[in-house]
Order: C-alpha cells, then sequence, then structure tokens
C-alpha cells in the first residue's frame, strides 16, 4: 500500500486556479510534469530542479486534459529528445505544442461543443487519440494526418472522461506499428464517462457501442481500464462513490464509499514486481490498491481484495481546497541514486493537482 508514513516532498505554484489534469514524463534523463488548468495555460515543471520551464498559451478557455506524446518521437520532424505536448480545452479545440519553441503546430477542429478528456490509443505507439465533449459524442482521430476518423454517438449528455483499453501484448503493437491492418482490431474498446450519469463501451473497428453500466447517480467524471486485471472498470462519480464493474457480466463489482463531496478523478498504484532484475529492491505489487481524488480534499487508498480503504492524505487545508487531478509515478530521487544504504519505504510517488491552483507531490 501507499506508506502511512509518506509526506509531502515538492509544491509547483504558477497556476491562478484549478488544476484539471496532470500527466507525467521522463526525457533527457530527467523528470517532468505537465498540467492544464482553469486559467487557460499549459505548464511543464521540472520536477528535479522544482520549477516551472514552460508556458503554452493559446486555449481561449479552461484546458481540461494534457498529455505527453510518445507518437511524435517516432514520426513528426522535430526534436526526438523533446516531447510533444497535447491539450484541450473548453474552447472546443485540441492543440499539439512543439517543446522547444513553445508554440502550437497543429490544431484540431470537429467537436462543436467544450472538449473534457482526450486520450491516445495503447496500440500504433499512440498513434489514435479519441476525445469526449460537450457535443455527446467522442471522436477518434489519426494524429499522423490529424484527420477525425469516427465520432461516437449514443451519450445523452456531456462526455467528461474517455480511455483506450490497455495494450493486450507486444506482438500486436509491433504488428500494428506502421499502421498495418484495422484499427483497434483483436478487441481493443474505448470506455467513456458521462454527465447521463452512465459509463459506455465501445469497440473500435466496429464503431459499435458494446455495453452501458449504469448504477452512479451523478456525473462520471473519471474511468480506468485496470491494467492488471482484464475487464475491470474503475470509475469515480460526483455521486461522491468509487467503483468496479467487470465488462463480461456487464455488472457493478462493488462500490466503495468514504468521500464525503464528488470524486473527481481516480488511479491505479503503479505495479512493479520485485522479480524485475531491473527492480531497485524497494518496488512493491500495487495491483490491487486503486486512490482516488475527491472535492472533499482527500486522496483515499482502496484495497480492491478487501473493499477497503487502507490509507487517507489529506489536502492542504488552507491551498488546496480539492483533489481534481492526480497522476502515480515512481520518480527517481537523483540525490539518493548512488546510496546503497537508502531504506526509504515507498515506491510511489502520487502527484495531484488542487481546486485552488498547487500542485503538489506526496511520495
Amino acid at each position: 500500500m501507499f506508506c502511512s508514513s509518506s509526506k509531502l516532498l515538492k509544491t509547483f505554484i504558477g497556476h491562478t486556479s484549478t488544476i484539471w489534469t496532470i500527466d507525467y514524463s521522463t526525457f533527457n534523463d530527467s523528470q517532468y510534469i505537465c498540467s492544464g488548468s482553469q486559467d487557460c495555460t499549459v505548464r511543464v515543471w521540472d520536477i528535479d530542479n522544482n520549477k516551472q520551464i514552460k508556458l503554452f498559451n493559446g486555449h481561449s478557455n479552461a484546458v481540461t486534459c494534457v498529455k505527453f506524446v510518445s507518437y511524435y518521437r517516432h514520426y513528426h520532424k522535430v526534436n526526438n529528445c523533446l516531447p510533444i505536448v497535447c491539450s484541450s480545452a473548453c474552447d472546443s479545440t485540441i492543440r499539439f505544442w512543439d517543446f522547444e519553441t513553445t508554440g502550437q503546430f497543429q490544431v484540431l477542429n470537429g467537436h462543436t461543443n467544450w472538449i473534457f478528456g482526450i486520450a491516445f490509443s495503447s496500440f500504433n505507439n499512440g498513434r489514435y487519440l479519441c476525445s469526449a465533449s460537450k457535443d455527446s459524442t467522442i471522436r477518434l482521430w489519426d494524429v499522423e494526418t490529424f484527420k477525425s476518423l469516427h465520432a461516437f454517438s449514443g451519450h445523452t449528455n456531456a462526455i467528461w472522461c474517455v480511455e483506450f483499453s490497455p495494450l493486450q501484448n507486444s506482438n500486436d503493437n509491433k504488428d500494428k506499428r506502421n499502421g498495418v491492418g484495422v484499427i483497434g482490431g483483436n478487441g481493443y474498446t474505448i470506455c467513456s464517462g458521462s454527465w447521463d450519469n452512465t459509463i459506455r463501451l465501445w469497440d473500435i473497428e466496429t464503431t459499435k457501442e458494446l455495453t452501458i453500466f449504469k448504477g452512479h447517480e451523478g456525473c462520471v467524471r473519471s474511468i480506468k481500464y485496470s491494467q492488471y486485471e482484464t475487464n475491470i472498470i474503475c470509475s469515480g462519480s460526483e455521486d461522491k462513490s468509487v467503483r468496479l464493474w467487470d465488462i463480461r457480466s456487464k455488472q457493478e463489482i462493488h462500490v466503495f464509499r468514504g468521500h464525503t463531496n464528488n470524486v473527481y478523478t481516480i488511479e491505479y498504484l503503479p505495479f512493479v514486481s520485485n522479480d524485475n532484475k531491473e527492480s531497485d529492491g524497494t518496488s512493491m505489487v500495487n495491483a490491487n490498491i486503486i486512490c482516488s481524488g475527491s472535492n472533499d480534499n482527500t486522496i483515499r487508498f482502496w484495497d480492491i481484495r478487501t473493499n477497503k480503504q487502507l490509507h487517507l492524505i489529506k489536502g492542504n487545508d488552507n491551498g488546496d481546497s480539492g483533489i481534481i487531478s492526480l497522476k502515480c509515478a515512481q520518480l527517481k530521487n537523483k540525490e539518493k541514486k548512488n546510496k546503497s544504504n537508502d531504506d526509504s519505504p515507498c515506491s510511489v510517488n502520487l502527484c495531484y493537482g488542487s481546486l485552488n491552483g498547487p500542485i503538489r507531490i506526496w511520495g
């Protein structure tokens, strides 16, 4: 579990309003967080040096989702040592940003209302992008051609979150790396959560709606496929609950209750086995643990096996006012890298974005 001895390690100040989204990446042997905010900006933070290094201006409304993009390291003619940043916003656009110049080099238009969540495909090295909108559609995009491939319709209200199913196996990824074959073949799906209180599952290859999960009594703010248990989906909602769903039986498995306000974000803790030869010796198996962030200003950790709450972290009483976005990562502490006697009990770091604007890292 996430250690009860964990503590606040870093705080990043710069955004002036709600942090709707954060992402994490490493490149050039450094660690970075990307964030998007109600203040209409996208920012990148150097974790090791504890400072903001990039500011992307261009959106005319709240930035709702940001992602570091790996696909362009293989395709787009930019410096391969630097990432691309993608963002969606309530100005109904998706924008791609050049990390070096901080300028946007592509804008995707197609949605007719606010765009909330975006996700990149687990297959084809992330060549495909899906987006969720207030126009009640999910769009599938090819980021090599910047074309909209399909609009999924079925939700009866705004769609807040969307995810691709996990990569099925490495051979499938190799076969599809060059775009050979049908998009999303071999059973890949998209999952979406909406203000209509439902979660819907879509087949990418046939573009058909497969399943509707009903049970939440409020907007579904966050959904995640389990990376470790096939056919399991986790969701967080404005009904203050976190729920697990079985894709095969199309049934709700369990409801986690404890939050006293809207649940905005959920994450599975990273899974690292002690059997991994690259393990640093402090790794733990976290496959059965999920965490959730809420407007009640807490992060709660849940054990899927026992269906119980394991641990709780409170946000800063004066500075946060709510936990809106989460990202789990195993950050490298360069100061301890060469110390053989490092006995730090925790292997997981938790980055969160708050209602008031600070971004904080616990570990």
